[in-house]
């Protein structure tokens, strides 16, 4: 397998005392028990963790800091990036349904390592899988007034919904086709049924019809709680074709893999099930399409 410069487009650093999702009393989720995950995950680990594999740089994803800490978080994270050089970039949260949203994507563009914007909307008729309050949030007139204020500062917005909420999904990028959406983890495939994979194929159709909407190819383990590289490929193969590889990219969603391997395992892993591809689509999904939406070629 030979080296491919890769960027890694999803991973997260944090602070335990930060995350009180991570240091309260645990509660069911998607990825299962986290108790080796409760506890500091630096840029020095992950960077450990990438060894002797092709990770050329990575970026970052808000990890949902306490309600009013999204600057804090982001500045947290430009002071590791200004620091150590790594991430490269960074996708941080705000409340686009907040009055004073708008300030905040102010000060948040202003640094330097910003590239875009995550409120998680997926909900879901399982609790357990459900982070927004109900399935329509993306709908609501304020929630969209402050989603048009990131275009004001070249910002992306990375949905992640389930494959319910898809055809919203499609509604709302058709709604702002000057923004730049990438859908988290492909979809988040949770119902393997045939009804459960012709409504996810259903859902990413609709959102391939929409040139303005991207493909992150991560956290393909989480409702299975493994590395599988069938399943991996069957998304992956599934979702570029749909999408192309240009508007397709890996994030390694670490360290919520870490619960159920290690980081050479999972990229291993994902180099074979996209071997199959040109050499041009593999590094298209590995570094050029990341590159070119996040900024840091």
């Amino acid at each position: 397998m030979k080296p491919v410069p890769t960027i890694d487009a999803h991973h997260h650093i944090w602070r335990l005392n930060d995350l009180p999702w991570l240091s309260g009393p645990q509660v069911p989720r998607i990825f299962g028990p986290y108790q080796p995950i409760c506890r500091d995950y630096t840029i020095e680990e992950y960077r450990g963790d990438i060894a002797g594999c092709d990770i050329v740089k990575s970026i970052y994803i808000q990890t949902n800091w306490p309600a009013g800490q999204s600057y804090d978080e982001a500045r947290w994270v430009q002071s590791v990036s200004d620091e150590t050089g790594w991430p490269h970039a960074n996708v941080a949260h705000a409340d686009l349904a907040d009055a004073d949203a708008g300030l905040l994507i102010a000060r948040l563009a202003k640094l330097t390592a910003t590239r875009g914007i995550r409120q998680q909307l997926h909900w879901h008729r399982n609790p357990q899988y459900s982070f927004a309050p109900g399935p329509e949030v993306m709908n609501g007139a304020e929630w969209r007034r402050g989603l048009a204020m990131l275009g004001d500062h070249g910002l992306l917005f990375e949905i992640q919904i389930f494959a319910d909420q898809m055809a919203d999904g499609a509604r709302l990028a058709k709604s702002f086709p000057a923004t730049v959406f990438v859908l988290e983890h492909a979809g988040m495939l949770e119902d393997m049924s045939p009804g459960g994979l012709q409504v996810w194929r259903e859902g990413l159709k609709s959102l391939a019809d929409c040139p303005n909407v991207n493909v992150k190819l991560s956290g393909l383990g989480t409702f299975v709680h493994a590395c599988r590289e069938d399943l991996m490929k069957f998304i992956v193969t599934e979702t570029v074709a749909l999408f192309g590889a240009d508007r397709c990219f890996f994030g390694s969603n670490f360290p919520i893999e870490k619960l159920w391997t290690d980081y050479k395992t999972l990229y291993r892993t994902f180099r074979s099930a996209i071997a199959d591809l040109s050499d041009r689509d593999q590094a298209a999904i590995l570094h050029d399409t990341a590159a070119r939406l996040y900024r840091i070629g």
